[in-house]
Formats: C-alpha cells, structure tokens, sequence
C-alpha cells in the first residue's frame, strides 16, 4: 500500500509547485546533501533545497524507477541525463505520526554526476537566494 505522504510528494513533482512543500515538511525536518558535509537543519532550509533540487532535475528526464515503501520510511530510486551525464541516485524519505517528511537524505552516484549536480544545485541555490534578496 502506497503512502500518503510519498503521493503527495509525486504530485509535488508532477506540478511542480513547490510552494506546496510548505504543508508536506516538518518544522524540524532535516535534509542530508550528497555534497554537503553537514546535515541542514529546518523546515525552510529543507524546503530550499528540495526546491533547488527540483529546478535542476525536472529540467531533466528525472524519473523514479524503484520505489520501496515501508509504513514511516521510503527508499525511492531515480535516473536522470543531464548534460549528457547519467545520473542515479536514491531518495530516502522518513515522516512523522503527522505524515510529515522530517528526514530527507539524498545519495548519488556516479561521481561525475555528483560533480554536476555539486555545480548545477550551486548555481540554483545562488539564484534562489538573489530572488529572495
């Protein structure tokens, strides 16, 4: 049986309106970075950076091709070419009795898609913030 949050966090995606997140993330939610030493920590960093994320990758053939699901926890497989580079990697999602995603890791690989996408979220993250400003 699929999970509510995780449908809810397809239809992000499928229409792409980020603003929606602010509904689907916990206050104390916590985003892990394939590039980042560091967990961010917070609702709004976590929101920034799947924003971010979104903006590169759905300019992409970005697709989830596994899913497993488990009643708190969803380890969800995708591939994307971007730039002519392969891109695979894994999205581990938790969420919380509120149905609320409050760990978010990212994990991908080969290590010339982590460079480009270290790259490509740089730049992203760059603009957001001079949009915020």
């Amino acid at each position: 049986m699929r999970a509510l949050t995780i449908d809810r966090w397809h239809a992000v995606l499928r229409s792409r309106d980020f603003t929606t997140l602010d509904g689907l993330i916990a206050e104390d939610a916590t985003f892990h970075s394939p590039v980042v030493h560091t967990p961010q920590e917070g609702k709004a960093i976590t929101i920034f950076y799947l924003t971010a994320a979104g903006h590169v990758l759905l300019e992409s053939d970005f697709r989830y091709v596994r899913e497993v699901i488990g009643e708190r926890d969803a380890v969800l497989e995708f591939t994307a070419e971007i730039e002519g580079v392969h891109v695979n990697g894994v999205d581990m999602i938790h969420w919380n009795a509120d149905g609320q995603i409050d760990d978010f890791k990212v994990l991908v690989r080969p290590l010339k898609a982590i460079n480009l996408l270290h790259r490509l979220m740089g730049g992203m993250l760059d603009q957001m913030k001079t949009a915020q400003s």
